[in-house]
């Protein structure tokens, strides 16, 4: 029991911030966040004895944090608000030029097909690899690499477009 205990304390300090940081950008509230990681934990205590290697342990954890929040929606019905006429401020942002950088980017990510969004935010906000990304989202590594590769020329595509369509020019 002890040495289990030292296993799931290890797991707690060492990814609870990044449990955090991907809950966070999953439901944008910080308590529905700090409870979906405060549950993940708690499942993770019970399965514990399931985690068999160690290098896994960060994406098995987010597995699982992914699975939580998608049990939050299992039963409850939602008004439905369009996100395009809701401002998301962002409190930490240096100024008003990144503040409109940052919108652009959320919005262009928020944009994507699923299939596009969910391995770059995973690459991007968790630090995943390719083959860690695969395993989480259960699909071959080819595929995720494609689909990051796809995604980041989507938004390459449209800063183009927003660039050309202000007149401006690279250089």
């Amino acid at each position: 029991m002890v040495i289990k205990q030292k296993r799931y304390e290890a797991l707690v300090y060492a990814f609870h911030g990044d449990l955090f940081r991907y809950a966070f950008w999953l439901c944008h509230d910080r308590q529905v966040s700090e409870d979906l990681v405060q549950e993940t934990f708690l499942r993770a205590w019970k399965a514990l004895d399931s985690l068999k290697d160690e290098k896994a342990a960060k994406a098995w954890l987010i597995t699982i944090l992914r699975r939580e929040n998608a049990r939050r929606f299992e039963r409850k019905q939602f008004d439905l608000v369009d996100l395009d006429s809701v401002p998301v401020p962002d409190k930490h942002s240096p100024g008003p030029e990144q503040d409109m950088e940052t919108e652009w980017l959320r919005r262009h990510i928020a944009e994507l097909a699923e299939e596009y969004r969910e391995p770059l935010l995973l690459q991007v906000l968790g630090g995943f690899s390719g083959e860690e990304i695969a395993e989480i989202l259960d699909l071959n590594k080819n595929t995720v690499m494609t689909r990051l590769f796809r995604a980041r020329n989507k938004l390459k595509e449209a800063m183009d477009q927003d660039k050309s369509s202000r007149g401006q020019s690279n250089g």
